[in-house]
C-alpha cells in the first residue's frame, strides 16, 4: 500500500498528481477536428524543494528513488518570472529551487580547439552537449567573487532557462582544458565546444 504522503502516491491525489501522462491516440478518423487543448490546472505551491546539491525533497524528506526524481525532472519547467514548475498536460504546480535544479557531475570531451565538443552528464543522467543551444556561463559571488559555472539544459520562458550547476571537480576539468582568447577587447580563459567559445574568466595582464 502506498503512503499517501509520499511523492509516488501523488498520482491519485487530485491536484497534487504532478506526474507525466502518456498522450492517448485519437479514435476514429485521424483527420477529424480535434478539441482545443485545455491549459493545465494550476495547483499552487507543491511541497517540493530542490537543494543546491541536486537533492529533491518532498515535505522535507529526500526522495531516494532516482527513477522518481528523473520522472519529476522530466516535467520541470521555468516561468517568465524565473519560478520553477512541475507541469503535465493536465496540471501544474510551483516548487522551490535553491540554486539550479540540476548538477553537472561528469565531463566528456572529444577533439581540440574550435573542433572540441564538451558533453556533460547531469545528476539525473541526462547528457547535454555545450554549444549555441546549450551555452555555458559563469556567475560570480558578489562578496567573494567565487565563480560558479552553469550549463543551460533546456530553455524556459522569456530570458530564463533550466540550468545545471557544474560541480567543482568538473569545473577544474574545464579550466584544465581552457585556452586564451580575446573577447571584446578582454583577454579571457575559456573553452571551445561545437564551434563556440565560452569564457571562464579574465586572464591577468601579461599572460599572453
Amino acid at each position: 500500500m502506498n503512503d499517501a504522503s509520499s511523492p509516488s502516491a501523488l498520482a491519485g491525489s487530485g491536484c497534487a498528481g504532478i506526474v507525466p501522462i502518456a498522450p492517448s491516440r485519437p479514435c476514429g478518423d485521424p483527420a477529424r477536428v480535434r478539441r482545443p487543448r485545455r491549459p493545465p490546472v494550476a495547483c499552487g505551491d507543491l511541497p517540493f524543494l530542490i537543494k543546491r546539491d541536486g537533492t529533491w525533497l518532498f515535505r522535507g524528506t529526500p526522495i531516494l528513488r532516482k527513477e522518481l526524481v528523473c520522472l519529476f525532472a522530466g516535467v520541470l519547467q521555468r516561468a517568465e518570472d524565473g519560478s520553477f514548475w512541475l507541469e503535465t498536460p493536465a496540471e501544474r504546480g510551483r516548487i522551490e529551487v535553491e540554486d539550479a535544479p540540476f548538477v553537472a557531475v561528469e565531463l566528456d570531451w572529444t577533439g581540440e580547439g574550435k573542433n572540441q565538443v564538451l558533453s556533460f552528464r547531469t545528476n539525473v543522467d541526462q547528457v547535454v552537449t555545450a554549444g549555441p543551444e546549450h551555452p555555458l556561463r559563469v556567475a560570480h559571488d558578489i562578496l567573494t567573487c567565487e565563480p560558479t559555472p552553469y550549463l543551460l539544459v533546456r530553455p524556459g520562458a522569456a530570458a530564463w532557462g533550466v540550468e545545471a550547476r557544474i560541480n567543482r571537480a568538473v569545473y577544474y576539468e574545464l579550466v584544465a582544458l581552457g585556452v586564451p582568447e580575446w573577447v571584446g577587447g578582454r583577454h579571457m580563459l575559456g573553452v571551445w565546444s561545437c564551434g563556440r567559445f565560452f569564457p571562464l574568466g579574465e586572464l591577468p595582464q601579461g599572460n599572453d
